[in-house]
């Protein structure tokens, strides 16, 4: 049994400046507006300048969650970075992100979990607050796929963008309506080989043949992630909603990873929800890995279609396997 019950106190997020639409791209490979429309659903995503890093981005979408909150940034008590592209592949950018905050002397670490990597800090996160053992957790998805993209291959190139987005999970008072009613996160790495990179860690390390041979970036088999990723998230969603005892219906929003615009709607399709009901903002931002659910919280509560109260329901597909649903009353 819980001691505590966890909540979303605030939420923030970031994307970088420039803009590239996909007329831009149409510049750069064969492809065309129509054909990314009819696809993806995007036309718009917005990718870092060279000197832009992961842990650039994850301090102002922190910085942007802790200010809409309550709690002071000596408050917070641990960091939990989601993300596949971190600024090094050691130190974790959470410690990075813990300096450029200016706090000390509290744990910080990453989370590997694809684009999953969100929804998975969330559920350590609120494990941490509701056994007591922290208050408030800072928890930011945050990715650059932009500099792991593979600009010879017009299939996955047209589909990825930079952001971040961060959230506070604190411990709730005893007669709060906001809480996490619940987390599931799950894996298959059975069929990890269909969606990696394959060189820069220690199974292949950088060479000039894996640099001419394009390893260092995204490789993935977009019918196969298609299939699996409807078929796993609506699971999760299910899993976690009968274990509950509530259906889709009971639902006010469904924030889900805004990976294909196909893949949005066919899983609305299958729990029988409108999509009147789903966050959708992919147009404006194409697929930021840990970064969307965060993301598109965060523009659904600043324009005021999340209110406190509402029961939202996250889901999330990645690399990994990986995936998994959080069910909560904002």
């Amino acid at each position: 049994m819980a001691l505590y019950n966890a909540k979303f106190s605030s939420f923030g997020s970031f994307a970088p400046k420039k803009v590239v639409n996909n007329f831009d791209l149409e510049k750069l490979v064969e492809t065309s507006d129509e054909w990314i429309r009819t696809r993806t659903g995007m036309f718009e995503r917005h990718y870092t300048s060279p000197d832009e890093a992961a842990s650039d981005l994850a301090t102002q979408a922190a910085i942007h969650a802790i200010e809409s909150s309550s709690v002071k940034y000596k408050d917070i008590d641990l960091i939990v970075v989601g993300t596949v592209t971190g600024d090094h592949a050691f130190p974790s950018t959470a410690c990075i992100v813990q300096k450029k905050l200016g706090l000390k002397d509290i744990p910080a670490f990453d989370v590997s979990a694809g684009c999953s990597g969100f929804l998975y800090s969330i559920d350590v996160a609120r494990n941490y607050v509701e056994n007591g053992t922290m208050k408030n957790v800072l928890v930011i998805g945050v990715d650059i796929l932009t500099k792991i993209t593979n600009w010879t291959d017009r299939n996955t190139c047209v589909l990825f963008g930079d952001g971040a987005g961060a959230t506070i999970v604190s411990r709730a008072g005893k007669n709060e309506i906001s809480h996490i009613i619940d987390s599931a996160i799950f894996s298959d790495g059975s069929q990890g080989d269909l969606l990696y990179q394959a060189a820069g860690g220690s199974r292949m390390p950088a060479s000039h043949e894996t640099v001419d041979k394009n390893l260092h970036t995204v490789y993935m088999e977009g019918n196969k992630i298609f299939k699996n990723a409807i078929r796993s998230m609506f699971a999760s969603t299910d899993e976690i909603l009968r274990r509950n005892k509530m259906e889709a219906k009971d639902v006010d929003w469904i924030i889900p990873h805004q990976a294909n615009l196909r893949i949005i709607e066919a899983l609305a399709e299958k729990l029988h929800v409108p999509m009147n009901k789903v966050i959708v903002n992919i147009e404006k931002y194409g697929n930021t890995s840990s970064g969307t659910i965060p993301i598109a919280t965060d523009e659904a509560i600043r324009t005021k279609k999340i209110r406190r109260g509402d029961i939202i329901l996250l889901t999330a597909f990645g690399a990994g396997l990986t995936w998994g649903s959080v069910l909560a009353r904002y």
